[in-house]
């Protein structure tokens, strides 16, 4: 049974930066592809970004790509999302979740995650 807690959500402006850190516990991290989801206030979970088990592959939901990154760190057990150039249609509760794949798949569908943390509030101010 994996654990996943994330952190660092806050209030920021527009145009600003923030990173999301989400840390596992509880089973093998390398064993995990990682993804980020989002949802807001009256919508359906959208997803974000994925990284593959080895961290060589990532996916990017069409509204962020260019902004967002994903990475992690196997031997923290952490996966991290950094938010560039953030908008107000970006506040939401983001969500870190565990996939079991392949080494090099990553996930898109809320269905293939098996593992999910409680979420962290990212605002964006106009």
């Amino acid at each position: 049974q994996v654990q996943l807690v994330e952190s660092g959500g806050g209030l920021v402006q527009a145009g600003g930066s923030l990173r999301v850190s989400c840390a596992a516990s509880g089973g093998t991290f390398g064993w995990y592809g990682m993804g980020w989801f989002r949802q807001a206030p009256g919508k359906e979970r959208e997803f974000v970004a994925a990284i593959s088990r080895s961290g060589s592959s990532t996916n990017y939901g069409d509204s962020v790509k260019g902004r967002f990154t994903i990475s992690r760190d196997n031997a923290k057990n952490t996966v991290y999302l950094q938010m560039n150039s953030l908008k107000p249609e970006d506040t939401a509760v983001y969500y870190c979740a565990a996939s079991g794949g392949g080494y090099f798949y990553t996930a898109k569908e809320i269905s293939e995650y098996d593992y999910w943390g409680q979420g962290t509030q990212v605002t964006v101010s106009s």
